[in-house]
């Protein structure tokens, strides 16, 4: 029987956690669901990830003054995916930061990418009447940042191309707790249908070379102490090493796409098929690993009929 498209089947709303991470630092966590996280300076707060929609966000929010009631004056986006970005406004931040490259992927792929994700998360996207439409940072920076949330330092910081070109993570130093956005994940599926195959281990690399205490992931629980740090970095590693190897393995070979697909199931099924999302993610990130395994640098644009398609062709 078919399975159904990526995350349509996934209808059960998720038990919420709110994690502290490190002193006025938290993970907003769901089971596999999108995180955000939430960082306390001196008189303001920053918020990390801005959530799918506003419905979602006020959830966040919700959390957040469970624990204090300073105003939120910054909103930080990993990235450009629309699951990541959308609730925005429902912060009211007057920053909003991403990197230079990100915003330059929202211009070239914001509006497929919305259409393409309100396709797979319905879930996700209830209450999406509220978007006011894509989102757009305030601010931007290239390589690195600085914000002071008081006498609070925050570095915002691109330590290279990953989940996506432009992705950005957030190091609180007073801490050593870092924020990855979906760089690294813990017991859910990378996805890499926009990702760099050959570049995600060297910036795994770099984050590891912080020595963080703590991580809060993209999705999955909140990481705390430095051996659970180290084993989610080198368990991320070994997901994106083992879905490439083998998709490249049949690309050198002149093998078809369909045959990528078998030698990935087969590598990674047994070690990851229980982790959230995986069936979802699998395809996305196969078709990605094909691309780059013969030489297209850049990923695709994914469009809500170029999704169909590729499922169809191969969890059809």
């Amino acid at each position: 029987m078919a399975k159904a498209f990526a995350s349509q089947g996934d209808l059960a709303e998720k038990k919420i956690s709110f994690t502290e991470v490190g002193d006025g630092l938290y993970a907003f966590t769901a089971e596999g669901d999108p995180n955000s996280g939430v960082i306390i300076g001196d008189d303001s707060v920053m918020v990390v990830e801005a959530q799918a929609t506003p419905r979602l966000a006020r959830k966040v929010v919700e959390c957040i003054r469970q624990v204090t009631d300073k105003p939120i004056t910054h909103l930080v986006l990993t990235h450009y995916h629309a699951v990541r970005v959308l609730g925005a406004s429902a912060y009211g931040a007057r920053e909003v930061i991403m990197s230079d490259a990100a915003r330059a992927m929202v211009v070239e792929r914001g509006a497929e990418d919305w259409a393409s994700e309100f396709g797979r998360f319905p879930r996700l996207f209830q209450g999406h009447e509220e978007i006011p439409g894509l989102t757009w940072p305030t601010t931007t920076f290239s390589d690195a940042m600085t914000v002071y949330l008081g006498k609070r330092r925050v570095d915002i910081m691109h330590l290279g191309r990953a989940h996506t070109a432009g992705d950005a993570v957030v190091w609180v130093p007073d801490a050593e707790v870092m924020f990855t956005g979906d760089i690294v994940e813990y017991h859910s599926a990378c996805y890499c249908g926009d990702g760099h195959f050959a570049d995600w281990g060297e910036t795994l690399a770099n984050i590891a070379a912080f020595d963080p205490v703590a991580i809060a992931p993209g999705r999955g629980d909140a990481l705390i102490g430095r051996e659970m740090v180290a084993k989610a970095i080198a368990n991320t590693a070994d997901f994106v090493e083992s879905t490439y190897r083998p998709v490249a393995r049949v690309a050198a070979r002149g093998g078809s796409l369909k045959q990528a697909w078998d030698a990935a199931r087969a590598e990674c099924d047994q070690k990851f098929g229980e982790y959230a999302i995986y069936e979802h993610c699998l395809p996305f990130n196969v078709a990605r690993a094909w691309d780059e395994a013969r030489g297209i640098d850049t990923p695709r644009i994914w469009t809500a009929e170029r999704d169909r398609e590729m499922w169809e062709a191969l969890q059809g």
